[in-house]
């Protein structure tokens, strides 16, 4: 999506190397999604539910 649209930004953290954004986000298992600091999702998610979750938070 990031790479679609300039409304979107997309980062990639490697947890081990960045305790304290590991410990902010409560990483618990990867790939681990946070849309706005406040919605996530665990692990890999179809497009659809990751859209589902977008307009969750946006609302």
């Amino acid at each position: 999506m990031a790479f679609e649209s300039d409304n979107v930004r997309g980062d990639m953290v490697e947890a081990i190397e960045f305790p304290h954004l590991s410990n902010k986000y409560h990483v618990q298992g990867v790939p681990r999604t946070v849309i706005n600091e406040t919605g996530f999702l665990e692990g890999a998610a179809p497009e659809q539910m990751l859209i589902a979750k977008i307009k969750e938070v946006i609302q």
